[in-house]
């Protein structure tokens, strides 16, 4: 669905960007209405890159990464070392993620991208690794200590559920980021199930 509107979208602002450059070069063509002008700044206002692009582009880089992640609380962390990249794509739209690490001592290997959405004002992340087939999709903002907090879910395996998490991303130093996410314990209280640490080389 999402896909298609994208695609809906992608087109109509096309349509009217070309119609514009067309009523520019011939004059037998009609001039744009109020309303057309109007869509077609809304098009490209949503479609710009602005500040909060530039804040993911400072992210780029190649990473060490320390994960921790726990099966329950009260456990001890299992504890993985690995390495990630990140580069943006879409002409500075999107911050793209590689990982290498393992998990459970298995090799273990995701991608996500970040983005921020000029219509909707939240930034959104997606996940999949080579544990799931599945995406994991998540929403959220960046407070004013540069400290951003999105929920998505996810469904669990055993279960079939939706499961929903928090997410949250800080940064105690310019090259240190600290990713942690929570999600429901079997009792239904929220616990810390993991925490990578990216160390910018």
């Amino acid at each position: 669905m999402i896909n298609r509107i994208s695609l809906v979208a992608a087109a109509s602002s096309a349509v009217l960007l070309a119609s514009a450059a067309l009523a520019a070069e011939s004059p037998q063509m009609p001039e744009m209405t109020p309303e057309q002008k109007a869509e077609m700044e809304a098009y490209m206002k949503a479609g710009t890159p602005g500040p909060q692009h530039k804040n993911l582009a400072s992210r780029v880089g190649t990473y060490e990464t320390r994960m921790k992640s726990w099966q329950a609380p009260g456990q001890p962390p299992m504890e993985e070392t690995g390495s990630a990249t990140r580069k943006m794509m879409l002409d500075g739209r999107v911050l793209v993620e590689e990982m290498n690490s393992k998990m459970m001592g298995n090799p273990y290997n995701g991608q996500g991208m970040t983005g921020y959405n000029n219509v909707t004002g939240k930034y959104w992340s997606t996940w999949t690794d080579s544990m799931s087939t599945g995406l994991v999709v998540t929403e959220g903002s960046c407070d004013s200590k540069n400290i951003c907090t999105y929920t998505g879910s996810w469904h669990d395996p055993v279960t079939k559920k939706l499961i929903k998490s928090r997410m949250a991303s800080s940064w105690p130093r310019p090259n240190v980021e600290v990713f942690e996410m929570y999600a429901p314990a079997k009792d239904g209280k929220e616990f810390k199930m993991m925490e990578i640490t990216y160390t910018k080389k």
